[in-house]
Parts: structure tokens; C-alpha cells; sequence
């Protein structure tokens, strides 16, 4: 299929038709989740190993952090590397030597690629496997890719957590049942979670990534997990792999989706059903009543998603089944209908589904359908707010606390707000 192409796929009747497009695409890579993942991991390092380009893409989009010392670094493959003047293996040596020197603290560094080993010239897996065994004991080296050709945005977290299945200790046949929490959740969100779970009886619960690698949770046939992302595919195909067991649910977005997402585990554990009504009630009714208060500006409102985060089949949903809107076109990088298919069946039959990108395709269906709010990628919103268009970033929802309960009004209020600055403008 060349380049820019669109064709719909051939789906059972049961399923809806999805527009599958391959051509320009503007989404961030995966290197931008090292934004977030460093944060949460506290003893893990990210050493990029690529250009000059890839350093000033994490100097720019994380220089919120610049009065802090961060916990990533670039080392930057120059020319004579390339031409192979130059042993990368040493210098990469060199470097790691240094840091680690310089880091103690450091019990994870993660080796991860801008490019493809083919245009660095240098196989990342080999170069961590062999470090890994130089420090073996002190300090953890794993490797993935955050290559922009080879991972979009959100696969970064994606990458990195599949790198780090392989780590976790197995657990013993006759252990009890083990729930887990898969997918980088701010500190806050976490913690709501614990009290829920507590409350509910449900437990040992574990949350992947743990805030510390001596933590890495047991994985094994007594594990159910639960995806708290919607872009952890080869994450879950990982611990699949190792005998764990994902429970079917929709994503943890607004009251609805939170409450399946509890009631999951709730019924894996075989917990009371009056018990659960109990002890979820007072969050779903916080929910319902934050919500409440910003249905009245976005019930019937039209809504388009372009592919960025692959966040956006189950905020569609959520807009949709508890706020009124109506989405026009879902785009998403790459559909799951396996990790999706709760969330696709709430959606309206009139939405139109797409995956992947064309950047001139869909700015045209943009133009034509005229919604009320589109949410996009940074380098399209004012080209669209300049032609009349409501935007909203959708960078903004990867990096906000958006999950369960407390934060449902929170994230109704991130689709609100475009709109209500432009009903402000007009006036």
C-alpha cells in the first residue's frame, strides 16, 4: 500500500469498519515517556543513546525539571561514530562507567535507543546484556527502543515495562492470588487505589512499574492484572507469557468506567456484590455530582480525536456514555480490539474509527465535519484555532491525573475549558 492510502478494513459484521491510514504522521516518539517513567521509578536511570536532536527533545519537553537533577541523560552519537572512527562499545562503556560513578544510587539504568541499532550502528540489547553482567549485583541494565520510527508516543511506557517483565520474580505455584496494577499512575492516583482496594478486601495488590526496582512484584499463574492504560500491548502479551491473566474492563476513566474497572477485581476475588456497592458508592456519587457540573457546556457537543496517545477510544467513551458529547471520529495510533472491545461497544455506530495516520486526510475530514472540539497534537492545534476550530491538546491528558474516581470532574473539566474559552472570545 503506498504511502497516504486509506482502506478500510475488512472486519466481521459484528465488529465496526475501521479507516486505516499510513502515511504522514505527527505524534511525539517514544522517548517522551521517559518524562514520566523517570519520575515514578525512583532508583531508575534513562540513558538515550542517539543524536544531537533526540537531547534537545528531552531538554524541551521535560524543562519543567530543570531546577531538579533529573534522571536521564543523553549520550550523543556524533559523526565519527557513525563512520565508525570511533568504538561505540568503549565510549559506551565509558560513559556508564562515569554515571554510575557519579549515581550511586542508581540500581536500574535503562539503555534506551533513539534509532534503530541499524542507523546508530550499535545493538543496544548485546551492549546491556554485557554490562548487565559487568555489574551484576549492583545495578540492573536493561535496554529498549523509544525510536520515533519504531514507537509512538505512549509505546515508550509500553517498551519499557514489556523490558522490565523479564525481571520480576516468579511466584510459587502455592501462592494465594495476586492482583496487579499495570501502567505508570501518578503517586496520588496510586494511592487512591490502594485505599479502595484495601477497603474492598482485595489484596495483595502490586502496581507495575513499582516506585523502586527491590520491588518488583512476583508474576506468575496466580496473577490477574489489570491494565490501567490502554497502550500496554506488548506489556500485557509479556505477562501473559508468563502465565498472569488480564481482567476484561473498561479503562478507569469517569465513574462508570471506574467502577467496571473495581468491580474486575472485586469479582476475581470473589468479593461480596453488597460489599462492593458499599464500599465503591461515595466515590461513584463524588464522580457522578463533578461530572454533573460540566454536562450542561458539553452534552451534544461534537467531539473529534486525532491519533496521538492511544488514550483516545476510552475518553471518547467516557464523554460520550456520562457527558452527552458526540464523537465524530476516533483516531487512535494503533487499535486493539482485544485490550478495546469494552470501550468500542459504547461508542456510538455512527463514529467513525480510524487507525494510524495521514495528516492531510484527516485534516481535510477535520475541516469537513467541522466539530465542535478537536483534540490533537501540539503542531496542529493553531493551525486548526486559526481557522475557527476549538482544539484541545492531547498532551495535556497523558501528563494530568485522570484516573478514578476523584479526578473524574477533573478531567471533564480539561474538555470544558477549550470550550469555554472560546464562548469568552466570542463575546
Amino acid at each position: 500500500m503506498s504511502p497516504g492510502e486509506s482502506v478500510l478494513g475488512c472486519a466481521p459484521a459484528a465488529q465496526p469498519q475501521v479507516l486505516r491510514e499510513r502515511g504522514q504522521r505527527e505524534v511525539f516518539c517514544g522517548l517522551t515517556g521517559i518524562i514520566w517513567m523517570h519520575r515514578k521509578m525512583q532508583d531508575a536511570f534513562f540513558l538515550v543513546v542517539g543524536s544531537r536532536t533526540c537531547a534537545h527533545l528531552l531538554q524541551s519537553a521535560a524543562g519543567v525539571m530543570i531546577f531538579a537533577e533529573p534522571r536521564f541523560a543523553t549520550a550523543i552519537i556524533e559523526e565519527r561514530d557513525l563512520a565508525g572512527m570511533a568504538d561505540c562499545q568503549d565510549e559506551l562503556d565509558r560513559i556508564v562507567d562515569k554515571l554510575l560513578a557519579r549515581r550511586p544510587e542508581i540500581r536500574t539504568l535503562f539503555l534506551v535507543g533513539s534509532c534503530p541499532s541499524e542507523v546508530i550502528k550499535l545493538d543496544l540489547g548485546k551492549a546491556a546484556q554485557r554490562l548487565d553482567g559487568k555489574f551484576a549485583g549492583s545495578v540492573r541494565i536493561l535496554n529498549y527502543s523509544g525510536s520515533g520510527i519504531e514507537t509512538t508516543f505512549t509505546e515508550g511506557e509500553d517498551a519499557c515495562l514489556t523490558a522490565l517483565v523479564p525481571e520480576m520474580p516468579s511466584a510459587d505455584a502455592g501462592e494465594a492470588t495476586n492482583l496487579l496494577i499495570v501502567g505508570a499512575l501518578p503517586d496520588i492516583v496510586e494511592d487512591q487505589f490502594k485505599r479502595l482496594f484495601d477497603e474492598l478486601g482485595i489484596g495483595p495488590v502490586h502496581f507495575l512499574p513499582a516506585k523502586r526496582m527491590a520491588e518488583l512484584p512476583k508474576v506468575g499463574p496466580n496473577t490477574v492484572f489489570l491494565l490501567a492504560q490502554p497502550f500496554l500491548t506488548e506489556t500485557t502479551g509479556a505477562l501473559q507469557r508468563r502465565g498472569a491473566k488480564r481482567l476484561d474492563a473498561l479503562f478507569p476513566f469517569g465513574a462508570e468506567g471506574t467502577t467496571d474497572w473495581l468491580r474486575a477485581a472485586a469479582e476475581s476475588f470473589g468479593i461480596d456484590r453488597m460489599h462492593f456497592n458499599r464500599v465503591v458508592a461515595p466515590g461513584r456519587e463524588r464522580a457522578k455530582r463533578a461530572i454533573a457540573h460540566r454536562r450542561e457546556r458539553l452534552e451534544g457537543k461534537r467531539i473529534t480525536f486525532l491519533p496521538d496517545s492511544q488514550l483516545e477510544l476510552p475518553l471518547a467513551r467516557f464523554l460520550h456514555t456520562e457527558l452527552g458529547m458526540m464523537p465524530v471520529e476516533v483516531g487512535t495510533p494503533y487499535l486493539n480490539r482485544e485490550l478495546n472491545g469494552r470501550e468500542l461497544a459504547l461508542l456510538p455506530t455512527s463514529t467513525r474509527l480510524s487507525e494510524g495516520q495521514d495528516v492531510d486526510l484527516q485534516l481535510d475530514r477535520v475541516r469537513l465535519d467541522r466539530p465542535d472540539l478537536t483534540v490533537c497534537g501540539l503542531g496542529l492545534a493553531n493551525p486548526l484555532e486559526a481557522e475557527g476550530l476549538s482544539t484541545k491538546w492531547a498532551i495535556e491528558l497523558v501528563f494530568s491525573p485522570i484516573h478514578g474516581f476523584e479526578q473524574a470532574g477533573d478531567l471533564a473539566e480539561l474538555f470544558a475549558r477549550p470550550l469555554r474559552r472560546r464562548d469568552i472570545l466570542r463575546v
